[in-house]
């Protein structure tokens, strides 16, 4: 058995989930709404960064953590048989990572295409905006994978999963603005800069703003991240740092299930 055969047996399966078909109507739903009614694409776009930033990691990392903690006895069932845990492991990841994301994509992108709303000079916002989506989708997979595979009791990994999601969303971006309030005196622009890499959704939020023109939104904070990563170099760098966000608890999960006595 190999992992595009786990793969594929994922994607039937989730492709009967309502969870994941109720995702993508509610996302059709909302951009279609924003689109009609919220002003226009621009300001659908805008709209939808909090979208991006908030529901979707969330969405990933509660449903990734529920899905597998559901999957256990799928999983003994397939480490019975002669197939590899890497293989096994490769398997589960995609299965669960890009669907979410192809969810996402068409929820959000279908109604600009049929709209005709996704062109001109909104069509690079918008694609900065879908690949956002994509990557902290594959982050919070991963991490998602990692608490199932580190904390076995259903209630504290999900319980874990959520506190994690507020730390990323909430808890992070309180502490900086505390940490830059307190030494408003110190020069704090390189510190900055190195506590937003620490965060993917903070990362998602400075691309998401700089390429929408939005830098002011961002407070005093806003002239320094635009110095930086508004250049090439800067908005490459980001996006390394989203894949090595990826890359990391993936890792480190593959590195556990290879280990773990199921």
């Amino acid at each position: 058995m190999t992992s595009l055969t786990v793969f594929r047996y994922e994607l039937q399966d989730l492709r009967r989930s309502r969870w994941v078909l109720g995702y993508v109507a509610c996302l059709l739903l909302l951009t279609e709404a924003l689109l009609r009614f919220g002003g226009g694409g621009p300001r659908a776009v805008l709209s939808l960064m909090n979208v991006v930033l908030a529901v979707v990691p969330l969405v990933s990392i509660v449903f990734g953590t529920m899905y597998l903690y559901g999957s256990r006895n799928f999983i003994q069932l397939l480490l019975a048989q002669p197939v590899g845990r890497g293989s096994l492991f490769a398997g589960l990841y995609a299965g669960l990572a890009i669907p979410l994301a192809a969810g996402f994509v068409l929820g959000v992108g279908a109604p600009f295409l049929w709209d005709g709303a996704g062109e001109g000079s909104l069509a690079g916002p918008l694609l900065m905006l879908l690949g956002a989506g994509i990557l902290l989708t594959l982050v919070f997979t991963a991490v998602a994978l990692l608490v199932s595979l580190l904390v076995d009791d259903r209630a504290k990994g999900l319980g874990l999963a959520i506190l994690l999601w507020l730390a990323a969303t909430a808890l992070y971006d309180a502490l900086i603005v505390l940490a830059a309030t307190s030494l408003s005196d110190h020069p704090l622009e390189l510190p900055l800069i190195g506590l937003t890499v620490l965060n993917p959704v903070d990362l998602g939020r400075v691309l998401l703003m700089l390429r929408l023109d939005t830098p002011a939104l961002m407070g005093y904070t806003g002239a320094v991240f635009e110095r930086f990563f508004a250049s090439a170099l800067g908005t490459a760098l980001a996006a390394g740092a989203l894949v090595l966000w990826c890359a990391g608890p993936l890792a480190a999960a593959h590195r556990r299930f290879c280990r773990k006595d199921f």
